[in-house]
């Protein structure tokens, strides 16, 4: 059946119906009753909107966000390590690693020993910048834990390190 054609004798028997509604975030497929992983996938989603929401007039974006914290918790990491810990394709990394080196939140310098490696670290306003991010990002996980219990949010913590590690796992 060609895209847009109504089927013979669907509209004599008035057997044409309009798309299914499409429920609410919590609802249907959506809710509790969904699949963890489209409701982990939908969760991570309205994590970021709101992560870039709170950002956005520090015109800071999540991904940019997450490589400067990798940049400061991991110094001398190698550009291939940083995209690895922030779960980004290299190509991606180079072109956000590019916008900060624009910006002067990041610098870059040769390795001590190894000359042709070239190290990332933030400049003194790339650590002004993060460290008002991670003001913004506090407030927002304390909201994640809003209701949880220590033993709640340690039990969140430690099934989500136990998802993020089927990816290491080799398929059954």
């Amino acid at each position: 059946m060609r895209k847009g054609k109504i089927p013979a004798g669907a509209a004599a028997t008035g057997a044409v119906s309009a798309a299914p509604a499409i429920p609410a975030i919590g609802e249907g497929k959506r809710g509790e009753g969904g699949y963890l992983g489209y409701l982990l996938r939908q969760a991570a989603g309205g994590f970021r909107l709101r992560l870039e929401r709170d950002l956005a007039d520090l015109q800071v974006t999540q991904p940019q966000f997450v490589v400067m914290t990798m940049i400061a918790a991991y110094p001398g990491a190698s550009n291939a390590d940083l995209a690895r810990l922030a779960v980004l394709t290299p190509q991606t990394l180079s072109t956000i690693i590019s916008n900060l080196l624009r910006a002067g939140i990041v610098t870059r310098r040769p390795h001590a020993v190894h000359g042709r490696i070239q190290q990332v670290e933030l400049t003194e306003s790339g650590q002004d910048l993060l460290a008002k991010c991670r003001q913004r990002v506090a407030h927002l996980d304390a909201h994640l834990t809003t209701g949880l219990t220590a033993q709640e949010e340690e039990a969140v913590r430690r099934w989500l390190v136990a998802v993020a590690l089927m990816g290491k796992a080799e398929p059954a």
